[in-house]
């Protein structure tokens, strides 16, 4: 079976190049892919990278609010890793009440208006706690009764370090079934559990050795202050190190961000790639005192050397940062495809498995706000 694929806010491309990649073969022979068939994002040069590495079919630019969702190409299957923005805990958490965060209803508008066979979405781990969680359990319930059908839900916190992923970016991805097509999607099982097992920064950016002549390997020039100042950064340190001498040290009052001027270690995978923030937000390299270029930051979300992202400096290293990883993206679709070939892989419990359903339902029963905001705040909202 081939699954036609749509798209909203697609990014460069990351989702769908994973999600071409895996071809299964069911017991009985028939064959199990996803192919793309539209894809939409607001900005001019993340649809020219798409375009370039992915597919110039039916690319719809604009604001999801402004175009006709009513004449979108029939799909079997949606991907939409909805705005973080607004969920992320590195900023305001506005959730619900913020300019991105009811973005997520066009997702599901497009699933009332398609129904396809299955979807997945996408977003910070900050979205289980945005709103005191009342955030997480309305898009879980709009999910969950989408379209005609309704969709069985497997939401879950995947940690892509575990995956084989050089980067300890941690995603809530919702992946929903069709419930008349009486299947289950099961999470499955990380493949590189414990630190001696994990993918390195150094591995990702070093193995092999990235042409000095590769797409998008443009380096930054620093003051000569800067560049003193990452050299008394110790490796895995950032800008607020004892190391550094008094007179190198940033004059910041108020909250000390920990990745400002912060070096990879080798020996670990890096942390979570972003695509925005001011100087002292790039990355930094553990041996190198400078920035990493746009191709290293692209390896360590695992997009190949031949992928081009098009446009200016900072344009490419924002749809780095938003992108998801396609290694990440082609493990979970490569399960679903296994699930409706009914093909049996290692999994795990998800992580809300049994107590989503059971406070939705208890939202439904219209519980009283104390009651449930205790429970989201004692079973959603556990730090990480």
């Amino acid at each position: 079976m081939e699954f036609k694929k749509g798209e909203l806010f697609c990014g460069p491309g990351g989702l769908s190049l994973g999600a071409q990649r895996p071809l299964i073969v069911s017991n009985t022979g028939e064959e199990f892919k996803v192919t793309h068939e539209w894809a939409n994002d607001i900005d001019e040069n993340t649809l020219e990278t798409f375009k370039r590495n992915i597919s110039k079919k039916n690319i719809i630019p604009g604001d999801v609010r402004e175009i006709d969702l009513t004449s979108l190409p029939d799909i079997d299957a949606l991907a939409f890793g909805f705005p973080c923005n607004d969920y992320s805990i590195v900023g305001e958490t506005k959730g619900m009440d913020g300019e991105y965060g009811p973005l997520y209803s066009y997702g599901v508008k497009v699933i009332e208006l398609q129904n396809p066979d299955w979807f997945i979405a996408e977003n910070v781990g900050g979205l289980q706690s945005a709103n005191e969680g009342q955030a997480f359990l309305k898009i879980l319930e709009d999910m969950e009764n989408a379209g005609k059908y309704g969709y069985n839900l497997t939401p879950h916190l995947y940690k892509f370090e575990e995956y084989g992923i050089p980067q300890a970016r941690h995603r809530i991805i919702i992946v929903g079934i069709r419930k008349d097509k009486s299947l289950e999607f099961k999470v499955p099982k990380p493949t590189h559990v414990g630190r001696s097992s994990w993918k390195t920064s150094k591995q990702a950016i070093e193995n092999p050795p990235i042409n000095e002549d590769a797409f998008n390997h443009d380096f930054t020039r620093h003051n000569s202050k800067v560049v003193e100042m990452l050299a008394h950064i110790p490796q895995g340190g950032n800008a607020w190190s004892d190391e550094i001498p008094e007179h190198l040290r940033l004059n910041v009052k108020g909250a000390k961000l920990s990745n400002i001027y912060k070096r990879l270690h080798p020996d670990l995978p890096a942390y979570t790639v972003t695509g925005s923030g001011g100087g002292g937000t790039h990355m930094y390299h553990y041996d190198n005192c400078r920035a990493l270029t746009n191709r290293e930051r692209a390896r360590l979300q695992t997009f190949p050397d031949d992928f081009e992202f098009i446009g200016g400096k900072e344009s490419v290293r924002k749809q780095i940062g938003m992108a998801v990883p396609p290694d990440a993206a082609e493990i979970i679709i490569e399960a679903i495809l296994k699930t409706f070939a009914e093909i049996e892989y290692d999994w795990i419990e998800p992580k809300w498995k049994g107590r989503v359903a059971e406070l939705l339902e208890k939202k439904k029963k219209k519980a009283t706000k104390s009651t449930l905001e205790h429970q989201i705040e004692a079973e959603l909202i556990s730090k990480q």
